[in-house]
């Protein structure tokens, strides 16, 4: 099983222990982000999802871009032996075109609504780079209508991607092994594995640790939203403690389930402190969160606020003071590497086969980056002017919607991991 007692306690890297963050986010920060997230500026993302993966051909089994199904391999079946396994095939891609698709459903006072945002987010002054949601092939997406669950999107093409984000951008000396499915390690994977972490220095072991929380917070999200039962031709979703013991149960991750959640945890101090730190911007009197409803839009800014002055009162958060403080040319070699590793693991999410995958995916990665990028912006925003946004740091109506919606998901995986540990408890 899940080795609950050792995941407790403090945190490798900061000075946090598990518990204050349960009880900090569970009882305090869950009941009002998910509130927030419900509000018509949070509700809405822009995204581009037709960009191709710009690593290997899209030649994905049963994940090809909308999940459709005719792309799946042909299947001859020569012996009848073969047949049962063309049939769950067949299924397989049936069932992943319809959990993996886009709901795509928008009024027409919605679509008009979006203008207005539009024109109003133009009028702006903007001194950031622009993401690929300005392309002409973007759309709005309602996050509402599409929430993050399981898809049936699986085995070598999901494995691809996330062997792709670890082997490619995590500072790893080539020496070290990794299978080409991280969720399921074999031959030892895990000899000397965190030998070498333990050596790397911090940023580079940071890196590699917001990575695992991200990954272990999207298998919390698909084992807590999982496909359950389609009793009389409806979906019936819920927690499946089965898929999660699969996912971080000891015997099957060789002991290292425990310390894929602690990395959960570290990633949601990291993001935790990035709202602390953001919060003089967002207490400006320029900054509106701007639906066109001035009544919506001051409720939704208020709730924000709200919520900053929580995670500005958490008394234990990441110091990050500490990352990029060395030799200068040292510290801003390593700031551009990160930066880049982190742009690059952006790409990877283009070549996410599944739709509903693909969005959530990029959505968080946005989220991260748009944290990581506030962290390293604490002289810009204290030098904020008090009335004028006409310079200094700005963040777009997109990054705004990434970081807390980013946030939003990290709160619910750790709301969500207490009521897995309570059925496990149960079942025993």
């Amino acid at each position: 099983g899940i080795s609950w007692c050792m995941l407790t306690g403090v945190l490798d890297d900061c000075f946090c222990d598990i518990e204050s963050i349960d009880v900090f986010n569970n009882l305090k920060i869950f009941p009002l982000i998910r509130k927030l997230i419900e509000k018509d500026f949070f509700r809405y993302y822009r995204v581009n999802l037709k960009r191709p993966c710009p690593f290997w051909p899209d030649d994905s089994h049963c994940s090809i871009r909308d999940c459709h199904v005719e792309p799946c391999p042909e299947v001859r079946v020569q012996h009848y032996s073969l047949a049962a396994n063309a049939i769950r095939d067949i299924k397989e891609c049936e069932q992943a075109h319809e959990l993996g698709a886009i709901n795509s459903t928008l009024s027409n006072q919605s679509k008009e609504a979006f203008e207005d945002w539009a024109h109003h987010d133009d009028a702006q002054d903007h001194f950031c780079g622009l993401d690929d949601e300005t392309s002409p092939e973007a759309e709005y997406v309602d996050l509402r209508l599409n929430p993050e669950r399981y898809t049936g999107y699986k085995g070598p093409s999901a494995w691809r991607v996330w062997n792709s984000i670890y082997e490619e951008n995590c500072f790893k000396p080539r020496s070290v092994y990794r299978p080409l499915n991280p969720l399921a390690p074999s031959r030892g994977e895990c000899e000397g594995f965190y030998d070498w972490l333990e050596g790397l220095c911090l940023e580079k072991r940071v890196f590699y640790r917001l990575i695992s929380g991200l990954h272990s917070s999207i298998n919390i999200h698909l084992c807590a939203k999982h496909l359950l039962d389609e009793a009389w031709g409806k979906a019936v979703w819920g927690a499946n403690v089965h898929e999660f013991r699969r996912r971080f149960g000891s015997a099957e991750t060789k002991g290292e389930g425990t310390r894929r959640l602690k990395n959960l945890y570290f990633l949601y101090l990291i993001e935790l402190r990035a709202l602390s730190k953001v919060a003089p911007y967002f207490e400006r009197a320029f900054v509106n969160l701007y639906t066109g409803n001035v009544h919506e839009d001051s409720a939704t800014k208020e709730l924000l606020l709200q919520i900053l002055t929580e995670t500005k009162a958490f008394p234990m958060h990441f110091d990050e003071s500490s990352m990029f403080a060395g030799h200068k040319m040292e510290a801003r070699r390593l700031k551009e590497e990160f930066r880049l590793h982190f742009k690059n693991i952006s790409r990877i999410m283009d070549c996410v086969g599944c739709d509903k995958c693909r969005l959530w995916g990029k959505l968080q990665t946005q989220g991260l980056g748009t944290a990581l990028r506030i962290l390293f912006s604490e002289k810009e925003i204290k030098n904020l002017p008090e009335n004028s946004p006409s310079k200094g740091f700005q963040l777009t109506r997109q990054e705004i919607v990434a970081l807390l919606n980013a946030f939003g998901r990290l709160s619910t995986s750790i709301k969500e991991l207490h009521n897995f540990r309570t059925l496990l408890k149960d079942q025993r």
